[in-house]
């Protein structure tokens, strides 16, 4: 049996969430989802959400928290993710204007800054990737690698969205391997190929070797693999349920 457990991250169902917090909340933990990663929390406070947590039986993961608001507000995010018992928040984005020359040093410098404070009150910070930090390179590295190699591994860890670097046309399996020991959340979805680019789709139903990957992740000792869509072309509600439903048949 996989030592990892199967998450949401809930900005897949964010057309929901903004008017249904916690009816949305109920259905995910319905479907058989064991956590859930936040990407904000509709204006509740946290002794509520810690409720409805409890109420549902869902764990708080951790969270996406943009860096600018990292920036501004870090001990607030940190104090809301430790009221709710969650252990990892996570960088899920970074302008593109950050990452050339000096802002992306400076980037480099700030990440960190708030991992060690992060850190000292007993939450890990991530940073999550898109296919842009494999396309980008600095001094002859991925600015992924660059970023990992320039920030200590107690400092930041990673939350890989294989999807994305299987996107980019890197080996997702390689680079659970690479950070096995820095890598407790791996990103889980699915994607085909659009006019437009990937399509993000209901696992099972796109190009990304799966099954590859969660085999990869369970010997990496990952704690959690996140079901994610971007972008839902079905009801997200039957979206995730359809994912959940292909990893009980097939994991």
């Amino acid at each position: 049996m996989p030592n990892y457990s199967i998450g949401l991250q809930l900005y897949t169902l964010r057309d929901l969430t903004k008017d249904d917090f916690a009816g949305t909340l109920r259905e995910v933990a319905a479907i058989g989802y064991q956590g859930v990663e936040f990407a904000g929390y509709g204006g509740m406070k946290a002794e509520d959400m810690k409720a409805l947590l409890d109420e549902t039986g869902l764990k708080a993961i951790g969270s996406h928290v943009p860096y600018e608001r990292l920036l501004e507000a870090a001990d607030e995010e940190i104090a809301y993710m430790k009221a709710l018992g969650g252990r990892y928040i996570a960088v899920p984005y970074m302008a593109e204007p950050l990452r050339k020359g000096d802002a992306w040093q400076e980037v480099k410098s700030r990440i960190a800054d708030i991992g060690e404070r992060c850190r000292a009150e007993g939450i890990q910070l991530l940073y999550h990737n898109h296919h842009f930090e494999f396309l980008e390179h600095i001094d002859g590295k991925t600015l992924l690698d660059d970023l990992y190699a320039s920030v200590s591994s107690d400092t930041l860890q990673v939350e890989l969205d294989a999807c994305w670097a299987y996107a980019a046309g890197y080996d997702p399996v390689a680079y659970v391997r690479k950070y096995q020991g820095r890598l407790p959340l791996v990103h889980f979805k699915d994607y085909r190929v659009s006019e437009k680019g990937p399509l993000t789709v209901e696992l099972g139903t796109g190009i990304v070797p799966l099954k590859d990957i969660a085999e990869a992740a369970a010997s990496a000792g990952c704690e959690w693999l996140i079901v994610e869509q971007d972008v839902c072309t079905n009801p997200p509600l039957d979206s995730v349920r359809t994912s959940y439903q292909w990893i009980q048949a097939n994991l």
